[in-house]
């Protein structure tokens, strides 16, 4: 089974990008989504969480959860505190990633996507046979980026201060898929891609 690992910068076009793998029937494991799946009612990161950062859970129906505006109100702009909290995560996301490529192992898969964010920043690369990076103009970025709803200028680079340039990722991708064109153009490369690795 190949292993292609997808990531990209911020408003880069990713989700959109792990939404067409999907769509060809391509398992995919987003490692945000794992997170939220922790940091959420009775997942396995709230109370290393609550120990390591004392008022950023939450409790409500269900049971306890991290407050994500708190969390992320205490650890912007600490890098100590950033390192203390991905000590946390970082391990429960890679067990869950092992256990997705397991199963899809015996399903018999031929190729899955790891859809992680900060996969170069964290040395991810190590764990995929493949490299797919999407890429799009800065303009376009920063126009994406803060139509989202509490996303400010200042937000954005501090976003950006924790991501490896977009060039340089380029440059250590075996694939780079364009989205700032069109989502069908977009589509258009990954459809292309997908044939190519399934032969």
């Amino acid at each position: 089974m190949k292993i292609l690992g997808l990531t990209g910068s911020i408003g880069m076009g990713k989700s959109t990008a792990a939404t067409t793998f999907r769509r060809l029937n391509v398992p995919v494991f987003d490692a945000d989504a794992a997170v939220h799946r922790l940091q959420g009612r009775g997942g396995a990161a709230v109370r290393p969480i609550e120990a390591a950062f004392p008022g950023t859970t939450r409790e409500g129906p269900g049971g306890r959860y991290v407050d994500r505006e708190a969390l992320r109100a205490r650890v912007l702009g600490d890098p100590a505190a950033l390192r203390r909290l991905e000590a946390i995560v970082h391990p429960l996301v890679r067990r869950a990633e092992r256990h997705f490529l397991a199963a899809a192992r015996r399903r018999g898969e031929r190729l899955a996507v790891l859809d992680i964010p900060l996969l170069l920043e964290t040395g991810g690369e190590k764990r995929v046979d493949l490299l797919l990076v999407v890429s799009a103009p800065a303009a376009v970025q920063r126009a994406r980026v803060l139509r989202r709803k509490g996303m400010t200028p200042e937000r954005l680079a501090a976003i950006l201060a924790r991501q490896m340039p977009d060039a340089l990722k380029r440059k250590k991708a075996d694939h780079v898929v364009q989205t700032g064109l069109s989502r069908h153009a977009a589509q258009r490369q990954i459809r292309a891609i997908v044939r190519g690795l399934r032969q």
